[in-house]
Formats: C-alpha cells, sequence, structure tokens
C-alpha cells in the first residue's frame, strides 16, 4: 500500500465538510460499540445517555440558526450525522429524529413563536421530541393522512384526534420512552372546511406521563436499531393551543380564518414536504457510512485470511487474491466511492439551498428533491446488499456479532423503507422526470419537434436491425465518454420510452391509475438508470477536484464502477443494439482486469474512509495474541 495516498485520499473523500468529520471521528474514537448482550431497555438506556452527551459536544447545533446558538451550517450537521454511521446506528438515528426531523421540523416549518420557544431546548438535547407522520394505514401516502387538527375558534385550540385505528402513528422513533413532544401531521379543519396536511406541535409527555387524551403504545423488539424507542401514538381530543401551527407557510386566524402565502394545496404540501428533504439525505449518507464500515472489515479480512495452498509455492492464499473474492467486493467498493460523491454534491446543494439568507429557488428545490429521492433509495439498496456481501465474504466469522457485520445488515435494512420506501421514491423522481421531459418537447418548435420524432423513429428502426450501437470496441471500454455515453444513452432511451407510454393517459377519459400503474417497472428502471447517470458524472467531477497525486487510482475505481453498473445492465445493452456479444464480453473481461489491478490498493481504498479504529476493533482482525479490552470508555465521550 502506497501510504502517501492515503492523506489526499481521504482529503478528497472528506471534500467540503472535512473539518467536521474529523471532529466526529475524534468524538466517535472515545466510546465502544454497543454490547450486543444488553436488554432493549439497557440499550436505550444507552443511547439515550449518548444523545445527551452528543448534545454537549455541540455537533447538533451546527445546522441551527446562529442566533439561537448554531452556526447556521446545514451541510455540516448532515455531515456530521452521515459520520455517525461509522458507529452506533441507534445513536445515529436517535440523534437524526431529535435533530434532524424534530428539530428540523421546528426550524423550517416554524416561525419565530417556536424558534424563540423551543428551539434552544431542543439543540441542547433539553426537550426530545417525535416526528409524528407515518400513521399505520398511510405511511408513503402522506397526503391522504387520517389524523385530524380541527380548530375550535371558541377556545381557540386545535383539538388533534386519531379517527380510526388505521390512523395511529406507527414507528415513530423517540415516542415508546424518551419523547415529550412530537411533531405531528394532521389534516387541518377550520370553519367546516379541510386544507390538508400540516404540521402541529403536540406535548405527548408531561412529567414522565402521557398527556391527557394521549395514548402511548411502544413497537417493542425490532429486528435492529433496538437502542431506539420506536413507538404508537393515538390521540383522543388532544388540544392544542392555536400558535401549535408550524405556520411558516400557512396559518388560522383567531376567528378560524385559514391563510397561506401559497393558494394551491397541492404544491403548499408539497412545499412543506420539500423543505424536509434534509432526512432523506442523511439516511443515504448514514447507509453510505454503514457501506464503507462492511467493507473495510471485509476487505481487512480478506487480505488476512488464508486458505488453499498455492501449488507453486506451498503457502496458503489470501482469499482477496482469489478473483471471486475480487469480483464479490471491488465492485462494490467502486460504487461506494462512488456514491460518496454523490452523497457530498447533494449535501452542498442542500446547503446552499437552506442556509440561512438563501433565496428560494423553487425549481432548484425541486431538482434536488428529485435526487434525494434517487439517490436515497440507490445507496440505501446498495448498503443492504453491500453488507450481506460482506457478511459472506467472511464466512462464518461474519456471522459473529463480536465482528459488527451482523448488527450493521440489522441495523440498516429498514433504511430502505424508512424516510420513504424506496419503490416509492423512484416512482416520484419518474414523475418529476416524464414532467420535466414533456415541457422540454412542448417548448420545442414545429420543426424541433419534427425532428425530434424523426429521430425517435428512426432509433426504434435501427434497434429493431441491431444498427444502433455505442461501440465501446472501437471508443474503449477505459474511455470515459465511452462510458458515460452508455451509461447516460440508457438512461434517455428509457426515460423517452415510458412517457410515450404515459402519453395515452393524458386523453380525455383515459384509464390514467391502469395507464400508469401498466408502466409501473419501466417508471422504475428509467428513475435507476437517471441515477446512474448523476452518480457517475459526480464521480467523474470528484476526480477532477482531487488531488493529483490520486486521480489515476481514482480513475480506476471510476473504471471499475462505470464498467460494473454497464455489465450489471448488459442484458439491456445486448436487446437494444448498444453492445454486441463479443463487445460485452470484453466488458466483463475489463472489469476482471481491473479488479486484478485495484488488488493491491483495497487496502489503501478503505482505510482512505478514515473510520475511527476502535469502531473497526473485532476478534477477527485482531491478532490472537493480543487480548482485546472490554471496557466501556462511554463516559469519557466528552473529555
Amino acid at each position: 500500500m502506497n501510504a502517501d495516498l492515503l492523506q489526499p485520499l481521504q482529503r478528497s473523500l472528506d471534500g467540503r465538510w472535512a473539518a467536521v468529520r474529523a471532529d466526529v471521528r475524534d468524538q466517535m474514537a472515545r466510546f465502544a460499540p454497543a454490547d450486543p448482550d444488553w436488554s432493549r431497555e439497557e440499550y436505550r438506556e444507552r443511547v439515550l445517555h449518548l444523545t445527551r452527551e452528543l448534545a454537549r459536544t455541540g455537533q447538533p447545533h451546527r445546522g441551527f440558526a446562529a442566533e439561537y446558538g448554531g452556526e447556521g451550517d446545514v451541510g455540516g450537521v448532515v455531515t456530521a450525522f452521515q459520520a455517525l454511521g461509522y458507529g452506533d446506528l441507534s445513536l445515529l438515528v436517535k440523534a437524526g429524529v431529535q435533530w434532524g426531523l424534530f428539530g428540523g421540523a421546528v426550524q423550517v416549518l416554524g416561525t419565530s413563536r417556536h424558534h424563540d420557544r423551543y428551539l434552544r431546548r431542543i439543540m441542547d438535547g433539553e426537550l426530545l421530541g417525535c416526528f409524528a407522520m407515518t400513521e399505520t394505514g398511510h405511511g408513503s401516502d402522506v397526503q391522504h393522512l387520517l389524523t385530524t387538527a380541527t380548530y375550535d375558534a371558541d377556545t381557540r385550540e386545535f383539538v388533534i384526534d386519531t379517527p380510526e385505528p388505521g390512523a395511529r402513528k406507527d414507528y415513530i422513533g423517540n415516542a415508546a420512552r424518551d419523547g415529550e413532544m412530537a411533531v405531528v401531521f394532521a389534516q387541518l379543519v377550520t370553519q367546516g372546511e379541510t386544507h390538508g396536511v400540516h404540521a402541529f406541535l403536540v406535548p405527548i409527555r408531561v412529567d414522565g406521563k402521557p398527556a391527557a387524551g394521549v395514548e402511548i403504545g411502544d413497537c417493542g423488539h425490532k429486528a435492529g436499531l433496538n437502542g431506539v424507542d420506536n413507538g404508537r401514538l393515538t390521540f383522543t381530543g388532544v388540544r392544542v393551543p392555536r400558535e401549535a401551527l408550524l405556520n411558516r407557510f400557512a396559518d388560522v386566524a383567531e376567528d378560524g380564518t385559514y391563510s397561506s402565502s401559497i393558494e394551491n394545496e397541492g404544491r403548499r404540501f408539497f412545499t412543506m414536504l420539500g423543505t424536509l428533504v434534509r432526512g432523506r439525505i442523511s439516511v443515504a449518507g448514514g447507509a453510505g457510512s454503514a457501506a464503507q464500515k462492511a467493507l473495510t472489515l471485509a476487505i481487512r479480512y480478506g487480505e488476512r485470511r488464508r486458505q488453499f495452498a498455492d501449488p507453486a509455492t506451498g503457502e496458503e492464499t489470501a482469499i482477496l487474491d482469489y478473483r471471486v473474492h475480487q469480483r464479490k467486493l471491488l465492485p462494490l467498493l467502486a460504487t461506494t466511492y462512488a456514491l460518496t460523491y454523490a452523497q457530498d454534491d447533494m449535501v452542498a446543494e442542500m446547503h446552499r439551498l437552506q442556509e440561512p439568507g438563501a433565496a428560494p429557488d423553487e425549481k432548484a428545490q425541486r431538482a434536488l428533491e428529485g435526487r434525494a429521492a434517487g439517490v436515497k433509495a440507490a445507496s440505501t439498496w446498495h448498503a443492504t446488499h453491500t453488507i450481506q456481501t460482506c457478511r459472506e465474504a467472511c464466512g462464518g466469522a461474519g456471522y459473529l456479532s463480536e465482528n459488527h457485520l451482523p448488527a450493521l445488515k440489522a441495523d440498516t435494512d429498514v433504511f430502505t423503507t424508512f424516510e420513504g420506501d424506496n419503490t416509492v421514491l423512484l416512482q416520484l423522481l419518474a414523475k418529476n422526470l416524464v414532467s420535466d421531459y414533456g415541457r422540454s418537447v412542448s417548448r420545442l418548435s414545429k420543426m424541433e419537434l419534427a425532428r425530434f420524432l424523426g429521430g425517435q423513429a428512426v432509433g426504434a428502426a435501427a434497434e429493431r436491425t441491431g444498427l444502433n450501437r455505442v461501440r465501446v470496441k472501437a471508443l474503449d471500454p477505459r474511455s470515459r465518454d465511452a462510458q458515460r455515453a452508455l451509461i447516460a444513452d440508457r438512461s434517455e432511451h428509457l426515460l423517452a420510452g415510458v412517457a410515450r407510454r404515459l402519453r395515452p393517459a393524458l386523453k380525455k377519459g383515459a384509464d390514467q391509475f391502469g395507464i400508469f400503474n401498466a408502466a409501473q417497472d419501466h417508471l422504475l428502471a428509467a428513475a435507476r438508470a437517471h441515477v446512474d447517470t448523476v452518480v457517475f458524472d459526480a464521480f467523474v467531477a470528484g476526480i477532477e477536484r482531487a488531488d493529483p497525486a490520486v486521480r489515476e487510482l481514482l480513475g480506476k475505481v471510476c473504471d471499475l464502477h462505470a464498467l460494473s453498473v454497464i455489465e450489471r445492465d448488459r442484458a439491456w445493452y445486448l436487446e437494444h443494439g448498444r453492445l454486441t456479444a463479443s463487445e460485452s464480453r470484453a466488458l466483463t473481461a475489463a472489469v476482471n482486469d481491473l479488479c486484478a489491478e485495484l488488488r493491491p490498493h483495497a487496502r489503501l481504498l478503505v482505510d482512505a474512509f478514515g473510520i475511527p479504529e476502535p469502531w473497526l476493533a473485532c476478534p477477527m482482525l485482531a491478532d490472537p495474541a493480543v487480548e482485546t479490552s472490554t471496557e466501556d470508555p462511554t463516559p469519557a465521550l466528552v473529555g
């Protein structure tokens, strides 16, 4: 391993908020992982303790406004959250609920009356809260939640009700044990009229006991994240003052008159939800950190573990030297690098749009929401697959809790469905892409439109005859232009195809649901292909920003990522005439060659993630002659 490359490689990965990552690494290095033998109650108590200790470090304050003791560094706080993914994921999630979801909702949906009263206590961890959006019967379909908040003009209060069992708030972090207040999403009703989903601050505990009219249940033992107290909330005639409405976008006067700066209900709803995009970006980052940790464990183990003798030398071979093992891990490592750069670009854009004083930019915000939906889905699915592959790559050792991989596997599994189910998120992205595509086509002149439609017809005919190919053999599989041409071409083709399939839905009397439902698989494929292009472009841009000393190495990692993506979908490329059979085989050979070339750098590439060593220490990586300390240095977190 070339040690001289470690620091510039880590700087490239750490990006703009390198100092934040360094601070979090330093803090995390002072406490130990959870004991898998703890009871659920012991684990919850520990995570609550760590949450309060984390508040004392000041890291969670970073994203809040300076007038309340923060720094206004939205990107910094999301980066810090992401770095927590190297450690205890229950702490990551509880911190995310407290400061990202609960505190973030108060900050971005509330006004000074909420900020002045609550923000400092939320930042300091004195007021613990929940984000009560999901209902038992309505998860992804937030717009049709059933919980109601009916305004009573006589008492100047909102009355929060759960009208039926399916309206119960479910899976709510911080609810079962520790939360005192919740941001509750409910249908606002005033003067007999419903105005759609709004957010309200509702106390759920008083002096440690459920508030009047609030029923609290415990979700119990989960597949993972058992340090987080997920619970269920039911409201029966719970009264909160008129000022409990988080009123940045809409308000209700004392007499019950409703007003909003955004007249259209649908647009108002999506504007409110759009301000909460930070949650999805944070989950994508946490998943990325978990994938990095799993790969670090598996690759280090693959270098140590030896099996089967080389006939030429008689010495046993490190399992990472076997082609099949390289094939398991190195393409996943390459894609993890690509997603790291895509994540950093997304955080930077979110910071630009949400930092204090930023001018509203609705178009850019919509684009960020779509990108966050797609990258969150790609990152969390990638983490799930990567962690499972790493577990298998470590054999029986990977199945032991002491070696971290089982906890990573269990704790990240839910990432694919919280902060938005991945399948629904990709549909959301696809619909946005189709809408943008339709608008771009509608702006063409008659002559441009005729050329466009003619080009589509020619392309379809070329596919049928096998003449429509991006010739990788001529352009070289390692050509960045050739790689992008293939990845982007698939994205553009799938989007155009799904737009054609959905066009009949625009006709009067069309079965819109039936047409959309029949094209769902196509929609999802188009969205995934679009994310592939976004991630590839982010990786290329990241290489260009990197220290010249590591660009060649990063270029090979990018090649492996790109060719692995193309290889994964080579059936499509063959079916659509983009590749010949011989060119497809050449792709596989190129992937194999890249795995061999990157094998000597595998340890360097994972060490560059900068994961604190205490969070990697485990028996399968330890020298058998050195005893591993079991002392828990948790109290030293703050120093």
